[in-house]
C-alpha cells in the first residue's frame, strides 16, 4: 500500500540523478567467503581488513595511520563507486586508536564522505595504564565526534559491540542512518563473562573486607546465572526483535545492503520537498 501511493505522488520527479554513471569494479575477494572470514565466538581474533576486501570496489583500500593504534582500523575505499570510510575494529579500543578514529571522523565530515562502522569491539581498554594514557580524555573525543557528525552513518553489528564501544563506534543511540546486524552478532553494556567476573571481584572483595570466607562454588553458580542471562538478552535476534535495528542481514549481503544504504543517504540529501506552508487542520 506504501509503495502505491508513493507511485502516485511522482516522487523521483522531484529528486536529481547523478550526472553519470559511478565507475565501479566488483571486490577481488568473493563476498560468499564472508560467511566463513569471521568466527562465530567473538573471543576468536581476525583481520577485519579481510571483510573490508570483500565488501569494496576492487577489493581496494588505503589504511589511515595503520601503525598508530592498529587494533582499530580505518580505510579509505569506495562501494558502487561511492567513496566512503571505513572503521573496523582487531581488538579493544585504546587510547591511540580513539585518537585515530577521532582524526579520521572529522577529515571524513570535511570531505562530505559516509563512514561505515564494522563494530566488533569489547570496549575501551581500562587499568591504570590505559587511564594515564589518557583513555577517558581520547574516547570521550571519539564519542563526541560521532554524535556531531554530518554525514551519513551506517553501522553494521558484525562480532561484539559492547559497552562504551558501542558508543564510539555509532551504536543504536547515536542515531546511525541505518544499522544491520549479523546473525553472530551480540550487543550489551558488557559481556556475559565481564559481567560475571566483575561482579565476582567486587563480592570477593566484599567478603575479604567483613573477614568471612570465599564459597567458591557460591561464586561459580552466581557467574552462570550471570553469564546466561546476559547472553540471552546480547543475541542479534533478541535486540533486533525490539527493534533497536533495521534487521539481521546475511553477511554475504553486506555489499549489496551498504550500497542500497548508500543510494538512499544520497538520494535524502538531493531530494527537493515542500514542506507545509499552512497549518494542519485535524480535529
Amino acid at each position: 500500500m506504501a509503495r502505491d501511493v508513493v507511485r502516485r505522488l511522482d516522487w523521483n520527479a522531484h529528486c536529481h540523478h547523478p550526472e553519470k554513471q559511478l565507475d565501479y569494479e566488483p571486490p577481488i575477494y568473493n563476498s560468499e567467503e564472508l560467511a566463513g572470514v569471521v568466527p562465530v565466538d567473538y573471543r576468536k581474533p581476525y583481520d577485519v581488513r579481510e571483510v573490508i576486501a570483500r565488501i569494496v570496489d576492487g577489493s581496494n583500500f588505503v589504511d589511515f595511520k595503520p601503525r598508530f593504534g592498529p587494533a582499530t582500523v580505518c580505510v579509505q575505499a569506495e562501494i558502487f563507486g561511492h567513496a566512503v570510510g571505513i572503521i573496523g575494529n582487531n581488538g579493544p579500543i585504546d587510547p591511540a586508536g580513539a585518537n585515530k578514529a577521532t582524526h579520521f571522523f572529522q577529515l571524513c565530515d570535511q570531505s562530505n564522505t559516509p563512514i561505515i562502522f564494522l563494530n566488533n569491539t569489547t570496549g575501551y581498554l581500562v587499568g591504570k595504564e590505559y587511564e594515564q594514557g589518557g583513555m577517558i580524555k581520547h574516547g570521550s573525543k571519539m564519542i563526541q565526534a560521532v554524535s556531531n557528525l554530518r554525514v551519513p552513518k551506517i553501522s553494521l553489528y558484525i562480532g561484539a559491540s559492547f559497552g562504551a564501544g558501542n558508543y564510539g563506534m555509532c551504536g543504536f543511540s547515536y542515531e546511525p542512518d541505518f544499522l544491520f546486524t549479523w546473525p553472530n552478532a551480540t550487543t550489551g553494556v558488557m559481556g556475559g563473562e565481564q559481567a560475571a567476573k566483575t561482579m565476582t571481584q567486587v563480592m570477593t572483595l566484599a567478603a575479604q573486607r567483613r573477614g568471612q570466607d570465599i564459597d567458591e562454588s557460591a561464586f561459580a553458580d552466581q557467574e552462570k546465572q550471570i553469564i546466561d542471562i546476559f547472553d540471552s538478552q546480547a543475541d542479534a535476534f533478541y535486540t533486533s526483535g525490539r527493534m533497536l535495528d533495521q534487521g539481521v542481514i546475511d553477511p554475504r549481503d553486506t555489499r549489496k545492503v551498504i550500497g542500497f544504504c548508500l543510494e538512499t543517504c544520497w538520494e535524502a540529501k538531493h531530494r527537493d520537498v515542500q514542506p507545509n506552508a499552512f497549518g494542519v487542520a485535524r480535529a
